[in-house]
């Protein structure tokens, strides 16, 4: 595949909801929890309502030069009291259509969550990936990440 151009990052806008679940069922960990469904269930649109009233939350798509949207992410800014009071960023969701990946669209869109984080106070970013999630992890070490935390989960 050949590299794509420039991506145009962007706020969220509610149309972009079914794109972004397709996303993020679109892989075998996605394909178990989420539901495509037509309609999609409210649930999804509550939740980018909660989301978008949140000023330190920013949901984002990623843009090809067609306005089609190709990827996305969401960036949690996390005010706290250790080390003296640092915010940090967290990076989630980070997605790329299938039909785009391996054209640096991720690469552009966590490098935009990096700098955004950073301009916005945050002295650390983090992100959380799956452990069944090798080729993630790879793609993130060679962005730069390092492996740093045992991460412990109780699902409800």
């Amino acid at each position: 595949m050949s590299a794509i151009s420039e991506v145009t990052i962007r706020r969220t806008r509610r149309e972009d909801v079914g794109v972004i679940v397709a996303m993020l069922a679109d892989d075998p960990l996605g394909g178990v929890r989420e539901r495509i469904e037509d309609p999609l269930p409210q649930s999804y649109f509550t939740a980018f309502e909660q989301l978008t009233r949140d000023p330190n939350i920013l949901l984002v798509v990623a843009e090809d030069g067609e306005g089609a949207v190709v990827g996305c992410l969401q960036l949690c800014i996390l005010p706290g009291l250790s080390s003296q009071g640092a915010s940090r960023g967290l990076i989630e969701d980070v997605r790329v259509a299938k039909h785009c990946r391996s054209r640096g669209i991720g690469e552009q869109m966590v490098q935009w969550a990096v700098v955004e984080a950073r301009a916005r106070g945050c002295k650390v970013v983090e992100l959380l990936t799956h452990h069944t999630r090798v080729d993630a992890q790879r793609f993130y070490e060679r962005l730069g990440f390092a492996r740093s935390h045992v991460g412990m989960t109780v699902r409800f």
